[in-house]
């Protein structure tokens, strides 16, 4: 895979990722989207498509999550998803194969500071009341709580994920140059 065959993914993802968005009520919440993420099934895929990545970014972060690296490479011109500007790319190393390969997900910050799932979810609600009631009822979305940590990280980031047809929508309180400053606090 090439970063210009991402190019060529890029407008269907950034439609579908648009059109999730505003079904579940995001769209109208202004939040930031912090990094787009990508699924590849390759090691020696993702290897290359680092070294491809190095020309427009730089690495700000190779942390170890769940047992295998990834990679954040911070872009030094942003890609532009709808009303988003965002300017890292997350690129995990393969632990498992994947349905597609390409871009996957993209992360959203939703302000607050909640340190648990609890809270980033009575928060989300406040902000879109319907959001959880329009993801229950359709069959075809998936809704996915967790809390990632890298080795070293001391920022809870508690993450609330939608699915739809190969894509994801990620919400969290905490940015990843947050979490990444985290990891190099003392």
């Amino acid at each position: 895979m090439k970063i210009q065959h991402l190019n060529q993914q890029w407008p269907a993802f950034s439609y579908a990722i648009e059109d999730f968005a505003e079904h579940l009520g995001l769209t109208r919440a202004n939040l930031v989207c912090d990094h787009v993420a990508l699924r590849i099934n390759d090691l020696d895929n993702a290897q290359a498509l680092l070294t491809q990545w190095q020309q427009y970014g730089t690495i700000i972060s190779d942390s170890m999550i769940n047992g295998r690296p990834i990679y954040i490479i911070e872009l030094w011109q942003a890609l532009t998803l709808g009303m988003w500007s965002i300017d890292c790319v997350e690129l995990p190393f393969p632990n498992k194969p994947y349905p597609q390969q390409g871009w996957e997900h993209i992360e959203l910050i939703l302000p607050g500071n909640a340190t648990t799932l609890a809270e980033l979810e009575q928060m989300l609600v406040g902000l879109s009341p319907d959001i959880m009631a329009l993801s229950t009822a359709d069959p075809a979305i998936k809704i996915k709580r967790s809390q990632p940590q890298a080795s070293g990280e001391k920022l809870a980031n508690p993450t609330i994920a939608f699915q739809r047809a190969g894509i994801c929508i990620k919400v969290h309180s905490a940015g990843i140059k947050a979490v990444i400053a985290s990891e190099l606090a003392d």
